[in-house]
């Protein structure tokens, strides 16, 4: 059984913060002690982040540059995330947010409020530069105001993205505002993991998301944890070894995903679900899953096999949910990105041949993605431009930097060429 102080359960390596029991929301009158700042008032943010946030007692600023959802956050003060698991489908409501245009000084002032202890982002990895300068303006602002620590968190699907705002932020600091940073504002790296897919509705705000999630911060890089060593809030695991957590689900799941997405749309279908259901989809990516588990298991002997075979029994679960309607146009989108070295499908395979472990459904994942075709995908069509100047033995070399000869090599253009043949039998 784990420790347990309170409201603090701790998990080996990390912690977990259970927060109060939910009350009632009275609507946008309501207003939260502590607050939060958010950019990026898109799905991920009203569906994911900010939820857990308000669950855990902030009242919730979303910043964003869209002034129609920022009107309506405004206008309405409340909407509905429905959760959408496959045996019992409900919504929550969700309430005590404001929103300010992420362009406007509404932001900065947000920044200098002593209550605001935490801000956080989901605005594509791309964008973070963009808002980098307002963010060190808010900061300094924050400096002038005399407030205490604040913790920023960038909570996208990247590796590192805290740390490359913090980069970005730094270059429009003064000495003055780089000293009180330092000592008052943790810029903490995260791994987050939550599907939101694409979700009709009546409302503009209303989203819909699995129910499972996961938020994983870097403990040593936060400031001002109190007594109990957590920043309190709801769904948010604090660990010493970040790393891990990245590494784990950027090379089960979005590993699994992807190839999932590859295979799938060379099977001719359109959603993952519809995917899922094969069985030599299956097979593959759950073979892909294990092989990279068997390398993150030599890497990080703090993970067991058993903890990874839940892990991926966990996944392929979610995969198979009804209510998820993700395209597979969505999640194979940007292959380059996808197929370069230490991303979902080489960098899982890389670890595992340095570790002298096969690599034969990750091949099959790989020479998938190199075969994969969407018009609308710039670097899809940027792929397979090069694909079919090059050959599919040279792409092979250019693409994964396997050389030409070895047995990894072998093992793609293998599958490749299998892979090629079902692609032409079925169009």
């Amino acid at each position: 059984m784990p420790d347990r102080d309170d409201d603090v359960i701790a998990y080996g390596p990390f912690i977990v913060w259970f927060a109060p029991a939910e009350q009632p929301h009275s609507g946008h009158n309501m207003t939260s002690a502590r607050r939060a700042l958010h950019f990026g008032a898109g799905n991920i943010g009203r569906g994911f982040i900010g939820p857990l946030l308000i669950q855990s007692g902030y009242h919730v600023v979303f910043a964003d540059i869209d002034k129609k959802v920022i009107d309506n956050i405004n206008e309405h003060g409340e909407y509905l995330v429905h959760i959408l698991d496959p045996s019992k489908p409900r919504p929550i409501s969700i309430s005590d947010i404001s929103g300010v245009i992420s362009t406007s000084d509404d932001v900065l002032t947000e920044f200098a409020n002593p209550q605001v202890d935490i801000m956080t982002t989901s605005v594509g990895v791309g964008i973070l530069p963009r808002i980098a300068r307002t963010v060190a303006r808010g900061i300094s602002e924050r400096r002038k105001a005399g407030c205490g620590p604040i913790n920023i968190i960038a909570c996208e699907n990247a590796v590192g993205a805290t740390g490359t705002l913090a980069k970005s932020v730094d270059e429009y600091f003064s000495d003055e505002d780089r000293a009180y940073a330092k000592a008052n504002v943790g810029f903490a790296n995260c791994a987050v993991d939550r599907i939101v897919p694409p979700f009709k509705n009546d409302s503009v705000l209303d989203v819909g998301v699995e129910g499972f999630s996961e938020w994983i911060v870097d403990k040593g890089q936060l400031k001002n944890l109190g007594e109990c060593g957590t920043l309190q809030i709801e769904g948010m695991l604090l660990t010493e070894d970040l790393q891990a957590y990245v590494e784990r689900k950027l090379f089960t799941l979005n590993t699994g995903h992807a190839i999932t997405a590859y295979l799938g749309t060379i099977y001719g279908y359109s959603t993952i679900y519809e995917s899922i259901q094969n069985d030599e989809i299956v097979r593959v990516v759950r073979g892909a899953m294990h092989e990279s588990g068997a390398a993150l298991l030599k890497k990080h002997p703090a993970f067991t096999q058993q903890e990874h075979r839940e892990y991926v029994d966990k996944i392929e679960a979610r995969f198979r949910n009804p209510n998820i309607s993700d395209d597979v146009k969505r999640v194979g989108r940007e292959p380059l990105r996808k197929l370069s070295r230490g991303d979902r499908l080489l960098g899982p395979a890389y670890m595992a041949c340095g570790y002298g472990l096969p690599i034969d459904d990750l091949a099959r994942g790989i020479a998938a993605a190199l075969l994969y075709e969407n018009q609308e995908d710039p670097q899809a069509v940027e792929l397979r431009e090069n694909v079919t100047r090059w050959g599919g033995e040279k792409a092979i070399v250019e693409v994964t930097g396997f050389a030409e000869g070895s047995v990894e090599y072998r093992k793609v253009w293998v599958a490749y060429q299998e892979l090629e043949a079902l692609k032409s039998a079925r169009a």
